[in-house]
């Protein structure tokens, strides 16, 4: 799709001005140069996922800007941005926390503080604004209820059972790394040790549990998936779309990580205001109300008072007393890189033929 060709007096104006306070100085001008570039193009932020589609049909209403997206996990955009480069195809990504600084490493972001800036907590943002989480996410067990009839409430119980258990792309998806993080926090493990969990995954793929099938709605609704390992706000999703009475969403009570999604705007953005525009709303109060929508925790929750609705879709806060963040990410960063090797390596292997 050709893009529109953006207002040159109006991008002037915004590109006089820094980067990351563009917000801060005009919005009006901000808006006037998203408008006038017509779309917006994103990766890894499909309708399905924490209700993106109502972000992006309030940008369409309010703004004008058309929108297309292309489904893919972290790694995959962020490789996309850097192959590309001058000749990119997407302005907005949304990743997993690990990746942020990967992308600012790999030189493929820009940087844009939105209006709430201050209210992002300092672990959840880098400085100089290139990435910030808009929300959070929990790990849980998504059971099919038809096949499993003794529902898991913890890893131990997982452990126990005779189903199988399918946790993604461990090597490309964020969902899955923290799969293995949750799971080695429950087993003694921690941010610089993931082999608890690399044990128990192990186990499993020598028992013939370990499923390989990416856990997405149209493969649980196709019946092919037991017990998924997914965020809670994917399993409730997928819980109310498919039957509310067949699947239990879990955060397994001995331990789990609480984690999160930022958005990664493309250094080489073919629209960069309509970037940051879809940036700006994502963190305003209603488009942190959209993604609670779809059962994402907002990033900004302690400064929003969410709809009773709204409130009700998520789970109690009871569920989450053994969950925590990453306490020491640039560990968690380092072992996130090596974990598609350990993986192969010590999970992999073990897969029966």
């Amino acid at each position: 799709m050709k893009a529109f060709i953006a207002s040159v007096v109006a991008s002037a104006v915004l590109l006089a001005l820094p980067a990351a306070q563009a917000a801060d100085n005009d919005l009006a001008t901000l808006e006037k140069a998203a408008r006038a570039e017509g779309q917006v193009n994103s990766v890894g932020m499909p309708d399905s996922w924490a209700n993106w589609k109502d972000t992006w049909s309030d940008l369409s209403s309010k703004y004008g800007l058309k929108h297309s997206d292309t489904d893919m996990s972290s790694a995959q955009e962020l490789a996309k941005f850097d192959a590309e480069k001058e000749n990119a195809s997407a302005d907005i990504g949304d990743v997993g926390a690990a990746f942020g600084p990967i992308a600012v490493a790999k030189g493929v972001a820009q940087p844009y503080k939105p209006t709430h800036w201050d209210q992002i907590p300092s672990w959840a943002k880098d400085p100089e604004g290139n990435w910030m989480l808009a929300y959070t996410g929990t790990i849980a067990f998504l059971v099919d209820k038809q096949q499993v009839k003794d529902v898991p409430h913890s890893w131990a119980d997982l452990k126990k059972g005779k189903y199988v258990v399918t946790i993604g792309d461990v090597g490309t998806a964020a969902q899955a790394a923290n799969g293995v993080l949750a799971a080695s926090y429950a087993m003694g493990g921690d941010d610089k040790n993931v082999k608890p969990a690399l044990s128990f995954f192990g186990e499993l793929a020598k028992e013939g549990r370990l499923g390989v099938t990416d856990p997405v709605i149209a493969n649980i609704e196709k019946g092919e998936i037991q017990v998924a390992v997914v965020w809670d706000f994917n399993g409730l999703n997928y819980r109310d779309q498919i039957d509310k009475n067949r699947y239990e969403v879990v955060i397994p009570s001995d331990g789990s990580v609480t984690s999160g999604y930022s958005t990664i705007i493309n250094k080489y953005a073919k629209h960069p205001n309509a970037a940051k525009l879809a940036r700006e709303y994502i963190l305003s109060d209603e488009g942190q109300i959209n993604l609670a929508k779809g059962y994402a925790r907002p990033i900004r929750a302690e400064h929003l008072t969410l709809p009773a609705d709204v409130q009700a879709k998520l789970l109690p806060q009871s569920e989450y007393k053994n969950a925590r963040p990453i306490k020491d990410q640039a560990a968690w960063d380092k072992t996130s890189k090596m974990l598609p090797r350990l993986w192969q390596e010590n999970v992999i292997i073990n897969m029966k033929q």
